[in-house]
């Protein structure tokens, strides 16, 4: 359960000091009161990423369902996009900075073998070359030939 005003899960992750701060840094906090201040709109972009097939206002609704009681102004599509537009690419690069690289420490069980860090790639797909009459390999359709069975491999 979030107190009102939280958005989600993905602030347990980023939180609200570390997303004020990088905004101060990137001098793209809000000189004003507004609907969409910066720091929402921060997170909207990272819930963007989570939803990457998603409308605007489907992952705005997913950002804050926990927050209906609260009865939200919902906002239109292209004041989400202004609202992206007006705080850039900036504070995300410089929160990427900030928060990329390894979980595990040096030492802890599982996290090295053989002196090389383990590493899981999730999400990401590996494209890789179709071979013909590979083990496996079924005719992509009438008059197309053979394609691999697996052409593009998931994480």
């Amino acid at each position: 359960m979030f107190a009102p005003g939280h958005l989600g899960e993905l602030t347990q992750i980023v939180d609200f000091a570390l997303v004020d701060a990088v905004l101060e840094e990137t001098g793209t906090v809000e000189r004003r009161l507004r609907l969409l201040p910066s720091r929402v709109v921060v997170y909207f972009v990272l819930a963007l990423a989570l939803f990457e097939h998603h409308s605007y206002r489907t992952v705005w609704s997913k950002l804050t369902a926990a927050l209906t009681p609260l009865a939200l102004v919902r906002p239109a599509g292209s004041s989400l996009t202004r609202a992206r537009r007006r705080v850039g690419a900036a504070p995300l690069r410089r929160l990427f900075e900030t928060l990329a690289g390894p979980v595990a420490r040096p030492g802890q069980d599982g996290s090295f073998y053989r002196g090389l860090r383990t590493v899981a790639v999730d999400g990401t797909l590996l494209h890789t070359p179709t071979m013909r009459r590979s083990p496996g390999a079924t005719p992509s359709g009438p008059g197309r030939g053979w394609s691999s069975a697996i052409p593009c491999c998931g994480c």
